[in-house]
């Protein structure tokens, strides 16, 4: 019973911590939306994997952004592969999904 009720004063306490939260969220633009999924993307795909998919691009809909990779085109021949793609809450930053496509 004691450990119930610490762990509950804790969360409480944790509540009253001064926190600034801007207007316009956490991830108020398209540059702060790329930033944060090439954060995210480059350890779980490669640094160089990611850099080969610029431009990024950013698309706001509702509360979430939806950023994705470019693919490019090859010289020769038929586009092959995916790119980068990440959901993120506009309002506190959190990642909601992350994938690659093939």
């Amino acid at each position: 019973m004691f450990l119930m009720a610490g762990a509950g004063l804790a969360a409480e306490q944790s509540d009253t911590r001064p926190n600034y939260k801007p207007l316009a969220g956490y991830v108020p633009d398209e540059k702060a939306a790329v930033a944060i999924a090439v954060a995210v993307w480059t350890p779980i795909y490669g640094k160089d994997k990611i850099e080969k998919e610029r431009p990024y691009v950013a698309e706001l809909k509702g509360d979430v952004w939806y950023v994705r990779g470019t693919l490019q085109q090859p010289l020769i021949g038929v586009r092959k592969g995916g790119v980068a793609e990440a959901e993120i809450s506009k309002d506190d930053g959190r990642i909601l999904r992350v994938m690659h496509g093939k």
